[in-house]
């Protein structure tokens, strides 16, 4: 639909683009992405014809821009500029009906149902036909800038070429109008050509991304291809993280500060925990990157308060998330700062060690109660319901560890604590094998992220082995207390 190849241009003698080449199929969306003076808006006016070329070409629908007079390109080609002027006072919907402009004919063309509906239809798209009477310089910046899309729409264009669409707006209207745009490209097959400021809307709506540096294309491919750490950096001169959008198979980009809030090293010590018959608490001065599977606060975060709190074995709460938030909130924990977990464990009976190593050191808490001990490879056997247990871990490590070294801590927590159930012969007392876990344990790792690079943490890397033989050694002596409290026999 749209080809542009080997185009240079702009605005004097030394051009601002250089050797630009790509295509736009009929229906897809195409992000424009680059640093300040790149080259972006300079690229979309040479290709709509603002601005001359001084070498390549650019055709629309097979043929050569040229050869259309300018309003045979208008009904090919719809222009969202970045700044608008507007000299004349207008209403809002005089302002979109002239984008219907060049769908007239002669001197005294009669306005048709059909121009009516196209405009109508574009405010409605954009939110703004309660403003249809309004004279547009008593909008806002964002609410004309909608108006300007909705020009645009309303033109009808098999192609829609952008310059930052979303300037002004606020992330509500920036989704609805990405929506919004999204949407005309996939029910009426518009190409769509758009320069974004944002990199993380641009992942997000776009189909592939042209990434421009210096006037050149950079890259151009997917979201996945385009928005990475060694990609965007460079030409940004910026440190960035990429990482996974929550729903979507997106990539979202992350601004990493060159000084990351001044933080000093810091070191965690078995001081900082409190016991008490109802919870067990510790508490960080500063806020500890955590991985869980915790009640309150699961997942990735910043925390720098854990608490495992005892309940009732026979707990039993319809919405249990929201009654351990108001638990927490009751015993002064700040709920954003906070990682909560529950157990039926007494919780004064939690072993608790700090393990020494040439890298640094690591602190593990464990409450183990096994009253509903399960063999993970025979649990597609059980039909009754979780009871509340529970052998909950923590590992608090002093260091900065990888994304890898998270999840592999996770895992040899796991095999250190399935280890000390099988030598102290805890079995699932529904098929009478070795138990695994309980059917409500609970994993929590987290890291000062200062000090020390772990890049690794299996079990025999230098951290995996501390963590294995710390979770080994807690939940063995958590066991013994568990069995002395409960009147068990050796």
């Amino acid at each position: 639909m749209l080809h542009v190849n080997n185009l240079t241009g702009g605005y004097g003698k030394e051009p601002i683009v250089k050797n630009i080449s790509f295509q736009v199929a009929k229906g897809e969306v195409v992000g424009i992405l680059g640093p300040n003076g790149s080259g972006k808006s300079t690229l979309l006016k040479l290709i709509s014809g603002i601005l001359p070329k001084q070498d390549g070409t650019v055709e629309v629908d097979g043929q050569s821009a040229e050869s259309y007079s300018q309003k045979q390109f208008a009904r090919k080609v719809a222009v969202l500029p970045q700044l608008h002027a507007h000299a004349f006072s207008h209403t809002v919907k005089d302002t979109v009906a002239l984008g219907r402009y060049p769908h007239q004919s002669g001197l005294f063309s009669t306005w048709s149902d059909e121009d009516e509906r196209a405009v109508t239809e574009a405010m409605e798209y954009t939110g703004v036909l309660r403003y249809k009477d309004t004279a547009i310089e008593l909008l806002s910046g964002g609410e004309q800038q909608r108006v300007f899309v909705a020009q645009a729409l309303s033109q009808e264009a098999p192609i829609l070429l952008l310059d930052e669409p979303t300037n002004h707006l606020d992330i509500a209207h920036q989704q609805q109008l990405l929506d919004t745009i999204r949407d005309h490209a996939l029910k009426k097959e518009t190409t769509i050509l758009s320069v974004f400021h944002d990199i993380n809307l641009a992942s997000l709506y776009c189909d592939r991304l042209l990434l421009m540096d210096k006037g050149e294309i950079s890259t151009i491919g997917t979201p996945l291809d385009v928005v990475k750490d060694t990609t965007i950096g460079p030409v940004y001169h910026a440190r960035v993280k990429t990482q996974p959008h929550p729903e979507l198979p997106k990539p979202q980009m992350m601004l990493l500060p060159q000084q990351l809030n001044n933080v000093d090293s810091m070191r965690v010590t078995k001081e900082q925990f409190t016991v008490s018959k109802e919870f067990v608490a510790f508490q960080s001065r500063q806020p500890l990157k955590t991985l869980s599977s915790a009640v309150h606060n699961p997942g990735m975060g910043w925390y720098r308060t854990f608490v495992n709190r005892h309940v009732d074995q026979n707990y039993n709460i319809a919405d249990a998330k929201q009654e351990n938030a108001n638990y927490l909130e009751r015993h002064g924990f700040h709920l954003t700062e906070t990682v909560g977990m529950m157990t039926a464990v007494m919780t004064e009976h939690v072993e608790i060690g700090e393990y020494e190593a040439d890298f640094g050191s690591i602190l593990i808490a464990v409450t183990a109660g096994v009253g509903n001990a399960v063999d993970a490879s025979k649990a597609i056997e059980r039909e009754r319901e979780n009871r509340i247990g529970t052998i909950n871990t923590w590992v608090i490590m002093n260091g900065q560890l990888t994304e890898e070294a998270f999840i592999q801590a996770m895992i040899t927590a796991t095999e250190a604590k399935t280890k000390a159930l099988q030598n102290e012969n805890i079995k699932d007392p529904l098929t009478g094998t070795i138990a695994t876990g309980t059917s409500t344990d609970s994993l929590l790792v987290a890291a000062t992220q200062t000090g020390e690079m772990l890049s690794y943490a299996g079990p025999v890397s230098p951290l995996g082995k501390l963590i294995g033989h710390g979770v080994y050694d807690c939940t063995i002596r958590a066991l013994k207390a568990y069995k002395k409290a409960k009147g068990w026999t050796e």
